[in-house]
């Protein structure tokens, strides 16, 4: 027994796993081809049908997320119009608010968080529960993403379907040449990876780990996460809004506001029979507190729906546009075009040219120069 060798072998065995984790990910062997033989030229129009289906795949997936989308911006109208504005410009929603930004203020002098931040995480809470989770119930822009990258998929493998009759290949030599088209590439080595016939054959994509996978980087890198689509993570939407209540509060002549800001006795600003300058006078003011509310909201609904929708690379029909972009890319290498050779043009017999004239003849027909 080699003493030395067993010593060493959890060395070589941790060599071999870092060098397998550090190669980069390639499509598993293809399946034998079909005994008979496919010209070159045929394989380029399949390759080019490939292309084109891929293509086509994308308006259908896209304008199912349209819908989906449209119906949710709807409803997050719907809902902030009907509830979240009311409540804000409410007499007592306002005097809450104002107790909130005092007690923000005295901890903040202790150390604690900035006042607006506070404020702004309490309105996103706000916004979430009477907004966006009433909205998502109907239309979740989470489960957009799935719905439409899979009708992706779904109505690629039909196009693909079509191709053996279309150009008479037989379905083995088809899934030969799609499981050389990688479709995901993995996101690190140790990552699966999938190929065209694997992500079409599939019964539910869901059921791949590299199309789960994918999904999921489309969650973590969509616009969802930035526009604060969630009760935690402050949208820049409560960040105005509470910037803009710090204004009013600021040039209110209320007492509650002014005791708000300068501080004071817990006492004195807690004190509901300070806290504002009455609901008659608050009533009156309530129109153009709405106004702007709404003018806020119009604004950030406007860069969400940038965020979420027209950007293909992060937004909800990123799953889609990832995997058409895969598979162009894939295919490039092999839209190349076959050269067709050149025929030369057929040799005449010498007989049917016409006889070349004597030199002699070709002289006598040129005019001598004058003599002087």
């Amino acid at each position: 027994m080699n003493f030395r060798f067993l010593r060493l072998l959890p060395f070589i065995l941790l060599t071999l796993l870092l060098t397998g984790c550090a190669t980069p990910w390639r499509a598993p062997e293809a399946p034998a081809l079909a005994p008979a033989e496919v010209a070159e030229e045929t394989w380029w129009l399949v390759d080019s049908d490939i292309a084109a289906g891929a293509l086509a795949a994308t308006g259908p997936a896209n304008e199912l997320a349209h819908r989906r989308m449209a119906r949710w911006r709807q409803r997050v109208d719907q809902q902030a119009a009907s509830d979240f504005v009311p409540w804000f410009s409410s007499y007592w929603a306002q005097q809450w608010m104002t107790v909130k930004v005092a007690w923000y203020k005295l901890q903040a002098e202790e150390g604690g968080e900035p006042p607006v931040d506070r404020l702004a995480a309490y309105l996103q809470a706000q916004y979430y529960d009477r907004v966006l989770a009433p909205a998502a119930q109907e239309v979740d822009p989470d489960a957009v993403i799935a719905e439409a990258t899979r009708l992706y998929v779904e109505r690629l493998a039909a196009h693909l379907q079509a191709l053996p009759g279309r150009y008479s290949l037989a379905p083995a030599q088809l899934t030969w040449r799609l499981h050389g088209i990688p479709a995901i590439l993995p996101a690190s080595p140790a990552a699966p990876g999938a190929t065209l016939d694997q992500l079409v054959a599939a019964a539910g994509p869901e059921s791949l780990p590299a199309y789960a996978a994918l999904l999921r980087q489309v969650r973590e890198d969509s616009g969802m996460a930035a526009a604060g689509l969630s009760k935690k993570r402050i949208s820049p939407l409560a960040r105005r809004v509470s910037e803009k209540m710090f204004e009013r509060l600021a040039i209110s002549g209320g007492t509650s506001a002014a005791s708000a800001l300068v501080g004071g006795v817990a006492g004195t600003i807690i004190s509901i029979g300070a806290a504002g300058v009455g609901l008659a006078l608050h009533e009156k003011d309530r129109g153009p507190i709405e106004a702007e509310l709404r003018g806020i909201l119009a604004e950030e609904m406007d860069e969400l729906w940038r965020l979420l929708v027209d950007d293909r690379q992060n937004g909800v029909t990123a799953g889609i546009h990832r995997l058409a972009g895969q598979i162009e890319h894939s295919l490039q290498r092999t839209q190349v075009q076959p050269v067709v050779r050149n025929v030369p043009p057929a040799e005449r017999p010498l007989a049917e040219l016409p006889p070349a004239e004597p030199p002699e003849t070709a002289l006598a027909e040129v005019p001598e120069a004058p003599r002087e």
